[in-house]
């Protein structure tokens, strides 16, 4: 299944802050087709580093991020729903953020671009899936910085939204998860050539993006997949260890596709993320409606911890809503939600044709 990201763009958006963004662009991909009821949408919502395309292949031949999961008889199955991802506001491939040209200077945001929420990047979302036509999604789901905003789409538009699968996510950042993320955006700001984050015209600050790309990566694994993987087993050409090599590999390879600014910004977002935030509690914060949960955690994920789904999972049972939740057993660590498939597809599949047959009844 070959794939092409398209743009749709908006006149404007304006933010929590009530800064308004204008134009504003938002890459997105869709799989399978829109039914003639528009009952059968489903958005996936992606983690920090990910963007628009989760499914099929592109013309380069690159995989979605999702792909396993996505197509015909998959966890969500294209042959029932139509599925679209986009890119998140602030993000750096196709949608607006620090590396767009800001219409009134013609160059770049660079970090004059506006600071941005999880519900900032949800508006753009629901903009985008109400231009379609969509006035009901059957499903709203992601992992990791994708589930907290699946749980903002329930909070924000309850009525907008049958069902939601929130993975290996969190209502709030730990300050553990703040911790790493500081140091990431110190690296980054840290290395000379960030330059106040007007780069755009030179050299990129690739040594402090790297670095923070090799300190995130350590905590999507778990000690015992990373002891499996690489041991203390030495490289014969070069005599550093395996582990070493890979993190190098996997910073490198991520300055190629990301930018040091949105990183910034998106990283900022996730820490300033608070569901229950002006509540007095996250049960409070919650509305009663109709939303059907489906909540996913793994046994070794220790960025985000079983217990944080698990405080999602009592605050929703205590608003009598209706939710199920798994915590499944995997050595991935937190990046099991993208290569733990077989269970995870079998789940959300289940779960889906029960939202649709729920979804009948109403």
């Amino acid at each position: 299944m070959v794939v092409e990201t398209q743009i749709r763009r908006f006149d404007s958006i304006e933010l929590e802050s009530g800064v308004v963004i204008a134009p504003v662009d938002v890459a997105y991909e869709t799989y399978g087709a829109l039914n003639a009821e528009r009952s059968n949408a489903i958005l996936l919502v992606h983690a920090f580093s990910g963007d628009a395309h989760a499914g099929g292949v592109d013309k380069d031949g690159q995989k979605g991020w999702w792909e396993n999961m996505i197509g015909p008889g998959k966890g969500f199955d294209t042959n029932k729903y139509f599925v679209i991802c986009s890119n998140v506001l602030g993000g750096c491939k196709g949608s607006t953020g620090p590396i767009s040209i800001h219409a009134a200077t013609g160059k770049r945001y660079g970090m004059t671009f506006p600071v941005i929420t999880i519900g900032d990047m949800v508006r753009l979302q629901k903009m985008l899936i109400d231009s379609m036509g969509v006035r009901r999604l059957l499903s709203v789901a992601g992992g990791s910085m994708g589930g907290m905003q699946v749980l903002e789409w329930a909070v924000k538009y309850p009525e907008a939204v049958a069902s939601a699968i929130p993975i290996a996510s969190t209502a709030r950042h730990s300050a553990q998860q703040i911790a790493f993320n500081e140091v990431g955006r110190q690296a980054i700001m840290a290395d000379p050539d960030w330059n106040g984050g007007d780069y755009y015209d030179g050299k990129p600050p690739a040594r402090g993006l790297s670095v923070a790309r090799m300190v995130g990566h350590i905590t999507y694994m778990s000690d015992a997949s990373m002891r499996e993987k690489f041991g203390r087993r030495l490289r014969e050409d070069n005599g550093i260890f395996e582990v070493e090599s890979y993190l190098r590999y996997r910073g490198s390879q991520f300055v190629d596709r990301f930018d040091a600014n949105s990183y910034l910004y998106i990283t900022k977002a996730m820490d300033l993320f608070d569901l229950g935030q002006g509540a007095q509690s996250l049960v409070l914060a919650l509305p009663k409606s109709r939303t059907r949960f489906l909540v996913i955690s793994f046994t070794s994920d220790w960025l985000y911890p079983s217990y944080q789904s698990l405080e999602i999972v009592s605050a929703l049972r205590r608003r009598n809503q209706d939710v199920a939740y798994i915590e499944l057993t995997s050595n991935y660590g937190h990046d099991a939600f993208l290569v733990t498939v077989e269970e995870q597809a079998e789940l959300i599949g289940g779960f889906l044709t029960r939202t649709i047959k729920e979804a009948s009844r109403v």
